[in-house]
């Protein structure tokens, strides 16, 4: 939080965070189910395009302007980390890799949040805390994924394959989600956040097209609504309300959603879809969220202490 920002600001601020705890949690079955007929460039690339693109329709409805052109190059290159590397990650890697074990996997994003800090020049240096962190949270991820990595054939190499995708779709969401929260207007977050869909869904089928997708892809009513369902819940009202979230809040507040996803993609895609769940699922996850909060424990005290010489200072 921001000296000076408005009470109602804020309480919106944790509202859109609220809607990105419970949405994004549903989003992981949805795209599992979209990539049953759609290939996965395809099932960002058309999402995130038509969402981009609906969100400005909207805003030029209303009148309001779009962000001025010297900040779209800004602009293309966070939605390339979000939403090109970072969801796009998450989509390649659901081939092969549950739902449900891949939002417990992108629970660890602020491991890479705190990891980029740490890099920065004006970063905190890592200490003891967040080093056992770090070490409880990725022995959770072995956990969960180790009995299928080493089962050996096709299966085990696509599921270790996917599983890297994960971490590379956490360092990509990590690194844009710092630059979107240093240098995007906050007077202009729709418009923001509808050109950074907008320019990584163009990212995302240009891949497509160069993978050869468009030829692959078919459409059901099962997979059509699901990917209607992620273009409008999981996009436009998703990646706004945690843009919206991530320009009041501080980063390790807004970065809780990861806790929350883990727990409803698991639950849908056991009931629903027929996912693993058991005790091996739920120790590993418990583990991660673990080593999860003592990372960000750091940043919600300097948060407390930030808000603590706001009130002392008034």
């Amino acid at each position: 939080m921001t000296a000076g920002t408005a009470p109602r600001t804020i309480r919106n601020a944790y509202i859109a965070w609220i809607a990105v705890c419970v949405l994004w949690g549903t989003t992981y079955l949805g795209i599992r189910i979209a990539l049953e007929t759609i290939p996965p460039g395809l099932v960002g690339g058309l999402r995130y395009t038509a969402a981009g693109t609906l969100l400005l329709a909207i805003l030029a409805s209303r009148g309001e302007g779009v962000v001025p052109r010297s900040q779209w190059l800004g602009l293309a290159f966070i939605g390339f980390l979000t939403i090109c590397i970072g969801n796009g990650g998450v989509i390649w890697a659901e081939q092969w890799v549950p739902s449900g074990i891949a939002a417990v996997t992108v629970a660890t994003v602020p491991f890479w949040m705190i990891g980029v800090d740490a890099f920065r020049r004006d970063g905190d240096p890592l200490t003891g805390r967040l080093v056992a962190g770090l070490l409880i949270g990725f022995a959770g991820i072995l956990l969960l994924v180790w009995r299928d990595i080493t089962a050996g054939g096709g299966a085990a190499h696509q599921h270790l394959l996917g599983m890297i995708a994960l971490q590379i779709a956490c360092v990509g969401w990590a690194l844009g989600s710092s630059l979107s929260r240093r240098h995007a207007r906050k007077e202009n977050v729709l418009s923001a956040a509808a050109l950074q869909m907008l320019f990584g869904g163009i990212f995302m089928l240009a891949a497509a097209t160069a993978g050869g997708e468009w030829g692959r892809v078919t459409f059901n009513t099962r997979t059509l609504l699901a990917e209607i369902y992620l273009t409008i819940v999981g996009s436009i009202i998703g990646y706004t309300a945690y843009t919206y979230a991530l320009r009041y809040l501080p980063t390790a507040t807004v970065s809780l959603y990861a806790y929350a996803n883990p727990v409803i993609a698991i639950v849908l895609g056991a009931l629903l879809v027929g996912e693993p769940f058991g005790p091996r699922v739920i120790i590993a996850s418990l583990m991660v969220l673990t080593g999860s909060a003592l990372v960000q424990w750091r940043e919600k005290k300097k948060a407390a202490e930030a808000a603590d010489g706001q009130h002392a200072a008034a």
